[in-house]
């Protein structure tokens, strides 16, 4: 690699060092149509932050440039949104959310197993199914033949890994992949039980019903309970937690 390459690496891996940034105070307000903005759980998945929305859909929370926020409801749709260097900079940014459709009280669904790709010849086994975060890891890891740094001996191979490696990049969406993973552990417990459950089966405080469930996700046993669909079995482990949940809580006090 001549000294040009060389150059281009470290100035691309101190640039992106130096766009990183310390937690702060970051406003915002949500947007919605034809429902309130108030009540809406909003929880940093990096710090574990959480606070809830005001009646007109404001809120603070301490964050910084490419942490993680999720925005649920009982009335709006589930949404979330990476802190923008743009966000950090001006210390507000406003958040737009859809209220809920109305569930139809009786929906048929037919399905037709056979039609699929492998059934119809086109391939010869079921295609690997990526989330968001997957494919950018993919993306980020994965040597490309027909891109070339200099003359390398048994081949040559894409730029993007050897940048993403001294930048850092790669370790960050794996991170990213972690916590998208968690993301959907916890609708998936949403889908399950209401927050009403939590509060009245395991007595968990109402405004802690979100940090509970991350509390869940966080353990390994667990996750490998909800893989299970047990319901039962479920709501057995996070009575175990709940316990746990709750004598921390009150060694806080």
């Amino acid at each position: 690699m001549n000294c040009k390459n060389t150059f281009f690496l470290l100035f691309s891996f101190f640039t992106i060092v130096g766009f990183s940034q310390s937690e702060k105070i970051i406003a915002g307000k949500i947007l919605v149509k034809n429902a309130t903005p108030g009540g809406v759980h909003i929880i940093n998945l990096v710090n574990e932050k959480e606070v809830v929305s005001n009646e007109n859909g404001e809120f603070k929370i301490l964050a910084k440039v490419d942490d993680l926020l999720v925005f649920s409801s009982l009335t709006l749709d589930y949404q979330r949104k990476i802190i923008e260097i743009e966000d950090y900079n001006a210390g507000f940014f406003t958040m737009e959310m859809t209220a809920k459709i109305n569930q139809l009280e009786e929906v048929e669904v037919i399905r037709y197993n056979k039609i699929n790709a492998v059934d119809l010849g086109i391939l010869s086994k079921k295609a690997k199914v990526y989330t968001p975060a997957e494919r950018k890891l993919k993306a980020a890891t994965s040597l490309d033949p027909t891109l070339n740094i200099g003359n390398m001996a048994g081949g040559s191979m894409s730029l993007d890994p050897l940048l993403n490696a001294i930048s850092g990049r790669t370790k960050q969406l794996k991170k990213e992949l972690q916590i998208e993973r968690k993301e959907f552990a916890i609708l998936k417990i949403g889908d399950l039980f209401p927050d009403e459950y939590f509060v009245s089966q395991l007595k968990i405080p109402k405004d802690y019903v979100k940090a509970f469930q991350y509390y869940c996700v966080e353990k390994k046993d667990f996750i490998s309970v909800l893989k299970s669909k047990n319901k039962t079995l479920i709501a057995f482990k996070m009575s175990e937690l709940a316990v746990e949940y709750n004598m921390l809580l009150n060694e806080k006090k």
